[in-house]
């Protein structure tokens, strides 16, 4: 067997919790939340999954296993977010998403800088943002400005790291922070817009957890590089 075969077996088995409970919650979980403890727990069990998959495949509090470290807070303060918003406090659920994404922020880097890449997102979420302002009360008018530019600088920073590594990790882990953008945008659309999208909240669940898991995803190959042996 391959050692890309046997990586990916080894990583779809540590890997197996998140994806059971994704189908639990989807199966249990059938129609908006009400927040009842039940559906918050089962929503935030994907997350706390992807966070004992970065603990069990290879940790340390160490320098060689900073990036693990950063993903599992970001992954930690994501699990405060889904809790949050799942009772209704919007609000608060937003800082601890955004805290969040600082974590993602600092573990992607800011080398190299890609500086148009950035460019290129600011543009249009400033425009949506200009959009919106006029739904937004006087918390969320402060909060969600902030907020798109944290979620957007994620998504540039882990574009910029897979143009630069170019390897499946880094271009999935993009993929996924882009697909946290559209889960995003998807509950701006129907919160403050109030546009009806069918199967909204499965729309936004589904981008969303596909999200978190490819930034897990994205730790696999983290840690001390490999010691070659010189041959005689």
């Amino acid at each position: 067997m391959s050692n890309s075969l046997l990586f990916a077996k080894a990583q779809s088995v540590k890997l197996t919790p998140f994806f059971l409970s994704v189908v639990l919650y989807f199966s249990l979980v059938r129609k908006d939340p009400q927040g009842e403890l039940w559906t918050t727990v089962l929503k935030c069990l994907p997350i706390v999954a992807l966070a004992l998959y970065v603990l069990i495949k290879g940790f340390a509090l160490n320098k060689h296993y900073r990036r693990s470290q950063l993903i599992l807070l970001g992954l930690v303060f994501s699990c405060g977010g889904d809790a949050l918003l799942n009772i209704n406090l919007f609000p608060f659920g937003m800082v601890s998403f955004g805290v969040a994404h600082i974590f993602y922020i600092s573990a992607f880097g800011w080398q190299p800088l890609k500086w148009l890449l950035g460019l290129c997102l600011y543009v249009p979420v400033t425009i949506f943002v200009i959009f919106v302002a006029k739904y937004l009360d006087e918390i969320l008018i402060i909060g969600v400005p902030i907020y798109c530019v944290l979620i957007s600088t994620m998504l540039w920073r882990s574009l910029a790291r897979a143009v630069d590594v170019k390897s499946f990790l880094t271009i999935f882990c993009a993929v996924g922070a882009a697909l946290f953008v559209i889960s995003d945008a998807l509950i701006a659309v129907t919160m403050f817009l109030s546009v009806p999208l069918p199967g909204a909240r499965l729309q936004i669940m589904i981008t969303y957890y596909i999200a978190q898991f490819a930034i897990a995803l994205s730790t696999a190959d983290d840690g001390p590089a490999p010691k070659f042996k010189k041959q005689n």
